[in-house]
């Protein structure tokens, strides 16, 4: 099974999304561009209504559901970002949510989604990756019939994680490169659908934590296969790959990078430093990448997506010391 999103859902998605969500601003990075030889402009999704992308794919599936489905509430796995859009969305719409986050999710993340749920969400902490709370969260929608919300693998949600790639070649058209986390699949699948049919020839590279090889592995055999996975100041992108997104990607991605847990911090401090930005692991990946120099973009004009900011004082503070770049 091939999960393909188009740019008509991602359209579609953008028109129900509009007023809903922050159009986040894109803007010229100038000591990344001085860096790198390229005109580097960075999507800054952390400023989003929840402090990630999340939201809009979340509010684009939740939203959709039938009068049914709602009746019979809804559940979800989450390393903690996607749950705040599910726990805004059950709140909206006043539909009973049960949410599982393994324990490495961070607590001011469980903090949020109990914020913006309210008393229509069950938060619940199972095992300690995001594949252990996903597979609680399916059973528990087998057993309670309840629909479950995915966070990557689902059309609908692709469809709206990949406005925020509209929003950008909408505000720079000429872009010749976009660099995306990827972990599940959803939000590069959906920059992917808009990117490849508003510029055609476009270069995306996904970018992931090396402690979680789980696409690298997928590039190399031709298929999703089991991985170790490690720690990672990236919890946002835990998790294995999506065997239907993959199918979707392999012939539409120009390559993957793989960044170390050194090379996050360090970015995070860098975006801190530089652009006063507060930027979680996972949302620091693709400036890692370019502050690393695993991307030959000189001379190009180049799309990263800072995906989100929620992050602990705790992991973050450590990170701002003075030394360094």
């Amino acid at each position: 099974m091939v999960l393909s999103p188009t740019v008509t859902d991602v359209l579609l998605a953008r028109r129900f999304l509009q007023g809903r969500v922050r159009r986040t601003p894109l803007e010229k990075s100038f000591p990344l561009s001085d860096r790198t030889g390229a005109e580097v402009l960075i999507k800054w999704e952390n400023q989003q209504l929840t402090g990630s992308f999340k939201l809009r794919g979340a509010l684009n599936r939740v939203c959709a559901l039938t009068a049914e489905e709602r009746d019979r509430g809804v559940v979800t796995a989450s390393s903690g970002n996607h749950a705040q859009g599910v726990a805004t969305a059950a709140a909206m719409l006043r539909v009973r949510a049960v949410i599982f986050v393994p324990g490495g999710c961070p607590e001011t993340k469980r903090q949020a989604i109990r914020y913006r749920g309210g008393d229509w969400v069950d938060l619940r902490v199972v095992g300690t990756v995001y594949d252990e709370a996903e597979e609680a969260a399916k059973d528990f929608a087998r057993t309670e019939g309840c629909t479950y919300v995915s966070a990557y693998e689902d059309l609908l949600v692709a469809s709206g994680q990949g406005t925020l790639g509209l929003e950008m070649l909408e505000d720079e058209p000429e872009l010749d490169d976009l660099v995306v986390p990827i972990s599940g699949g959803g939000l590069i699948s959906g920059v992917t659908a808009a990117a490849c049919a508003l510029r055609p020839g476009i270069r995306i590279y996904g970018v992931h934590a090396a402690t979680n090889p789980s696409w690298e592995e997928a590039w190399r055999r031709g298929r999703v296969v089991p991985v170790e996975e490690g720690a990672t100041l990236a919890d946002a992108l835990s998790g294995a790959a999506s065997q239907p997104l993959f199918e979707f990607l392999r012939p539409r991605l120009a390559g993957l990078v793989a960044v170390t847990e050194e090379e996050i911090g360090r970015a995070m401090a860098w975006l801190h430093r530089h652009h006063h930005q507060v930027v979680e692991g996972g949302g620091a990946v693709g400036v890692a990448a370019l502050l690393a120099e695993r991307l030959d973009v000189a001379g190009r004009r180049v799309g990263v997506v800072v995906s989100g900011g929620n992050v602990d004082d705790r992991r973050l503070v450590p990170l701002l010391n003075p030394e360094g770049d």
